[in-house]
């Protein structure tokens, strides 16, 4: 399998030293999720797991923004289609994320401008997160009617019960320092010191024994909220998809369509 790929919505390539760099490229949309990104950063996972010698993963966004959450017109268009196709699509959803947790050698998020809905899953789901003084962050599915079932396991670890209780619920964005406050950020860096900050963590890894981090990596997962069983998995997979064929998600996307306050926003004044 190709260890490199240099066009369409992921890109990955893998240096000599075995580093992996996956970049999420729909920069005209945000990095905004849809069926084509998702399938795209599976098959950068398929690829680097066929890699020999892999050492790190570092992950990162194309344009100011690393990404935006989900494509909601595209949210929009599989929520007309039958629950299979939903169920499939979620699933596929939560395989990314999922398997970017379990990746067997460290891996970096670099954030830069907005991370919202699913990004804030991605991120979670890195053992080392970056983000520049820019990076804007939410979870912003309930906003629209939707629920982030699938990257609940991976949030609770990174920002745990009680803060997830919080910015998921009120969907309300914040900022870099808050997030490292919290815990789904690590370091905080003006954002032209991004790269190389990414690039110190990837030095600091390369100093280590690699089947001791694979195991220590594991044996970490194991006590984790994300080690979720696979009947827990299908559950989290099909609430997700109901959700989105629901009344509630119908009305939260046409108002985002629309550009209008949705039915449930108290009017002012």
């Amino acid at each position: 399998m190709s260890v490199a790929n240099a066009s369409g919505p992921v890109l990955w390539e893998v240096d000599a030293r075995g580093v992996a760099t996956v970049t999420l490229n729909r920069p005209e949309v945000n990095n905004a999720y849809n069926g084509e990104l998702i399938e795209g950063l599976l098959r950068a996972l398929d690829a680097l797991g066929a890699t020999a010698g892999l050492r790190a993963v570092v992950i990162k966004g194309n344009g100011r923004h690393f990404q935006a959450g989900a494509d909601l017109k595209w949210i929009d268009a599989v929520r007309a289609s039958p629950l299979e196709e939903n169920i499939r699509v979620s699933r596929a959803t939560a395989e990314a994320v999922a398997r970017l947790n379990r990746v067997p050698v460290p891996t970096v998020a670099l954030i830069q401008g907005g991370c919202f809905g699913g990004g804030t899953g991605v991120a979670a789901a890195c053992d080392v997160v970056i983000a520049a003084d820019n990076a804007l962050f939410s979870i912003a599915e309930v906003r629209w009617g939707l629920t982030a079932a699938i990257i609940v396991p991976q949030l609770n670890d990174a920002i745990g019960v009680r803060q997830l209780r919080r910015y998921g619920l009120t969907g309300e964005r914040f900022d870099a320092q808050e997030a490292r406050r919290i815990g789904l950020v690590h370091e905080v860096v003006p954002l032209a010191e991004l790269a190389a900050a990414g690039e110190r963590v990837v030095g600091h890894v390369l100093e280590n024994g690699p089947q001791a981090i694979a195991e220590t990596k594991a044996l970490t997962l194991k006590q984790a909220f994300g080690d979720v069983s696979d009947k827990e998995f299908a559950a989290l997979i099909d609430s997700h998809a109901r959700k989105r064929q629901s009344a509630e998600a119908a009305e939260g996307l046409a108002s985002f369509k629309e550009k209008r306050a949705a039915k449930w926003t108290p009017k002012r004044g």
